[in-house]
């Protein structure tokens, strides 16, 4: 799983980072338009960020860069961050209006007794001025990271998405197994790979 890396802090409205896009399900069935995202790490903050087509259909009660439970159900891009040595692993969800989502979890699909001060860690940013996609993201502190879950070279993680609600499609960056859609794989995600922007 790549993160572009920046030596200076990056600023929203002013990202200039290379992008990954996702063109087919998990049946291997393509997909239009793909579905489109980047990680970056700054000196202080991991950013996941994804572009939504306009279409994008997501959970009604969505409110803008507001942390809003169960937007799984409809249109939405996941990151997953995982411990390998502790079995732990965190999942941030995202819509194309900013409105967001965040759990950790303390084995597969269980969720941590105790969960972390998300609200006031994470900040969600939105851009509608795009013709024909929005572009959303949130900015995470490293350090609140690094106490989750050991954030660095040992962590695996993936992003995920979930398109053309409500005949859903979904997709993985990293190769998962099983018949049907199981995000939760956090054996099989990938490790994160660090490169460096020329900017």
């Amino acid at each position: 799983m790549q993160i572009f890396t920046s030596e200076k802090p990056l600023v929203w409205g002013k990202l200039d980072l290379p992008m990954m896009g996702l063109n087919a399900d998990w049946f291997g069935d393509k997909v239009e338009p793909p579905s489109i995202f980047t990680l970056a790490k700054d000196p202080g903050f991991l950013w996941f960020i994804g572009i939504f087509s306009k279409s994008a259909c997501i959970h009604p009660m969505a409110s803008p860069g507001q942390f809003t439970p169960e937007l799984w159900k409809y249109d939405v891009a996941e990151m997953f961050l995982a411990n390998p040595e502790k079995g732990e692993y965190l999942e941030f969800n995202l819509t194309s209006n900013g409105a967001w989502w965040a759990s950790k979890f303390a084995s597969i699909r269980l969720h941590s007794g105790k969960q972390p001060d998300f609200l006031n860690n994470i900040r969600a940013y939105q851009d509608k001025g795009q013709a024909d996609y929005d572009v959303s993201g949130l900015q995470i502190p490293i350090v609140f990271l690094q106490k989750e879950i050991n954030f660095g070279f040992i962590t695996r993680g993936n992003v995920t998405f979930i398109s053309h609600s409500p005949k859903q499609r979904f997709l993985s960056a990293s190769k998962l197994s099983g018949l049907q859609p199981d995000f939760h794989q956090p054996d099989n995600f990938t490790n994160l790979s660090f490169i460096r922007t020329s900017k």
